[in-house]
């Protein structure tokens, strides 16, 4: 089937496909290859099917729609519920933050236990904390140390967008 418009093949993936392979997405984001692409496959194969778009790639697609991967969408999802945490507006049991001058705030990494089994150890660094604490930490102090969401949020829209998607 092909969707006739992209306003309307847009407002159905949305609404009806993208928010379910979103929904608590900080906790089980994936880190295997084979699954990210797995996930990826959905949005890959909904954008295909918006006429006009078929022949382009996938990456040329996004961009003309103005979507982002649904990798970088968890990343960001990620960042801003540490933002959330550090400023109380989420639970926070797992993060710690720490003014570090010239960097801003910056987040604990997590080590992992001692002598813990490889298995566990790659669940753990793969883990919200650790992923969320390195992802944070990456932001520069002009985003990091703001205090207003809306304002945090559009400051890291346009940091994120300086780096390209396409791999």
């Amino acid at each position: 089937a092909v969707v006739s418009t992209q306003s309307t093949g847009m407002t159905l993936y949305k609404s009806l496909v993208r928010c379910k392979l979103e929904y608590l997405s900080p906790l089980w984001n994936p880190q295997d290859i084979g699954d990210i692409q797995k996930i990826e496959s959905v949005q890959r194969r909904f954008t295909r099917k918006i006429e006009g778009f078929n022949k382009l790639g996938y990456w040329e697609r996004l961009e003309k729609l103005k979507l982002m991967s649904l990798q970088r969408r968890r990343e960001r999802y990620s960042i801003t519920h540490a933002w959330k945490a550090r400023n109380g507006m989420a639970p926070n049991d797992v993060m710690r933050f720490y003014s570090q001058g010239r960097l801003g705030i910056q987040a604990d990494v997590p080590t992992s236990p001692t002598g813990a089994q490889d298995s566990i150890s790659t669940r753990f660094f793969n883990s919200f904390a650790v992923n969320a604490a390195r992802l944070w930490n990456c932001l520069p102090k002009t985003v990091n140390t703001v205090e207003d969401l809306d304002l945090f949020k559009v400051l890291l829209g346009q940091w994120i967008d300086q780096f390209p998607e396409n791999p």
